[in-house]
């Protein structure tokens, strides 16, 4: 039999129908999921009450961080203590001293808690390769701030005396990271090697701890700075372009944008500087009244839009490198200014005057949506999925949809989710969903994917049929019975 022969474009399996419910692939429908023809408001509140009522264990706060956040909330929610400023400021302080104790601890039980989690690959389980990934897309904190907390735990692991005193909140997050430079596996293991004396009362440990809850703490930067000259005089091997760093931070506020950060060797610096100075001097004009620091930031939105513009970048996913930006149609042609009403590559979002600045000299695509969210079908005429297809799917995707991952589109792969010849998926909008490489490759091997057609959205499934859920669970935390 062809492929085409008896083909039905969408199985009743339930996946792909307006106004379903998305359930994980392989599991049945009829008796726990809304019917087609439900209301949308019903569907989803039924959604809701059989997601809460399911929830899986790594959900579910354990009973004594249940009880203890209790604890935490009701603190939170104290009255702060009031009279006269002599009264006033003592109390004041010592709840400040405590509650920063109280930060310690749990700064430490966390780090301790994500280091026990990397060393049973814990993050495997919602199909992420680190712990420092899945804090960054399940838990909504920064990348720096997963990194820290990362090194934080492997640090504790290495120093049983530093970790016993943070534990009980007597040394702080910000003195772990300093040590964290110097208590790693290999620093540790020269320093051995040199005849250092680890772990014993007069140790590196201990005198580490000692340095940081003496009387000049102060001086722990200079201690662990000296360690580090004893154990590796010669430092690094001299290659300057490994001290290039630089830093795109989008800023998280409603105008959009982001700063720039970082550091150059001095033959990069002198290129960079070099480049942006020709355009900076070039672009001057009578009556400028920009100062340095701005013409030099033109004159690098410059360099990147004659990049751009000449199309001699390199080549991502078969197309140049572009700027993008995803707007509604009344939206664009709406004479009033409308704040976040475009959504850039980079997630970013802009108002429709910026969306319309950036089209004055860009090619526009218009895609259709039906009332699901869903992008208009195209057909299955091949199985590679061609450019106007995927665009679609970036317009409404915006980046690898799996479940806590927050890869950009010129990272992801083009996946039939309906496989194109074993289950006669087809080649369209409905069928194609971006997936990073990683996450591309974990669909393949147990997990799935799920178009909800009421949420507007796709739901991420592990092998066991359980949907993977971002965030923190509902509710007040109350310790079970």
């Amino acid at each position: 039999m062809g492929l085409d022969e008896g083909f039905e474009p969408f199985p009743d399996g339930g996946t792909f129908r307006l106004g379903a419910a998305s359930p994980a692939p392989g599991r049945s429908t009829a008796a726990d999921r809304p019917a087609a023809s439900a209301p949308a408001a019903d569907a989803k509140a039924a959604r809701q009450a059989e997601r809460e009522a399911a929830r899986q264990l790594s959900m579910v706060l354990p009973d004594d961080i249940a009880a203890v956040l209790a604890g935490a909330l009701e603190l939170a929610g104290a009255d702060l203590p009031e009279g006269s400023p002599a009264t006033q400021a003592p109390a004041l302080l010592a709840r400040v001293r405590g509650l920063i104790r109280l930060q310690n601890v749990v700064e430490a039980a966390v780090a301790g808690t994500v280091r026990a989690a990397e060393c049973a690959q814990a993050a495997e389980f919602d199909g992420h390769k680190t712990m420092k990934t899945w804090m960054a897309g399940h838990l909504n904190v920064s990348t720096a701030t997963a990194a820290r907390v990362t090194r934080a735990g492997r640090t504790l692991e290495q120093l049983p005396r530093w970790s016993e005193a943070a534990s009980a909140g007597q040394v702080t997050p910000d003195q772990t990271a300093v040590v964290a430079k110097v208590a790693t596996a290999a620093r540790l293991a020269a320093a051995a090697e040199l005849g250092a004396d680890l772990h014993g009362d007069d140790g590196i440990d201990a005198t580490l701890l000692a340095c940081a809850t003496g009387d000049h703490p102060e001086a722990l930067p200079a201690a662990v700075a000296r360690l580090l000259n004893w154990i590796d005089p010669d430092g690094p091997e001299p290659d300057p372009t490994r001290r290039r760093e630089l830093h795109l931070t989008p800023s998280a506020g409603a105008e959009g944008g982001g700063t720039i950060h970082g550091r150059l060797d001095a033959a990069g610096f002198e290129k960079v500087s070099t480049a942006l100075t020709a355009h900076q001097q070039a672009g001057r004009v009578a009556d400028d009244d920009r100062n340095h620091a701005q013409q030099m930031a033109d004159a690098l939105v410059q360099v990147a839009d004659n990049a751009l513009a000449s199309a001699d970048t390199p080549m991502l996913r078969k197309h140049h490198a572009q700027v993008a930006a995803t707007i509604s149609a009344e939206d664009l042609l709406d004479s009033d200014v409308i704040a976040g009403a475009a959504r850039l590559g980079s997630g970013q979002r802009v108002s429709n005057e910026v969306a319309r600045q950036l089209a004055c000299d860009s090619i526009i695509t218009r895609v259709l949506f039906g009332p699901d969210g869903m992008p208009l079908n195209i057909g299955r005429a091949q199985r590679l999925v061609p450019a106007h297809i995927r665009k679609a799917a970036e317009a409404r995707d915006g980046g690898c949809v799996f479940a806590g991952c927050s890869a950009p589109t010129w990272w992801c792969d083009a996946h039939h989710v309906q496989e194109w010849i074993a289950n006669h998926g087809e080649t369209s909008v409905a069928n194609t969903a971006l997936l990073c490489e990683r996450h591309h490759t974990k669909v393949h091997h147990g997990f799935s994917i799920a178009w909800d057609p009421v949420e507007k959205r796709w739901r991420t499934y592990r092998a066991d049929g359980t949907e993977i859920i971002v965030g923190y669970p509902p509710g007040e935390p109350v310790p079970r019975e």
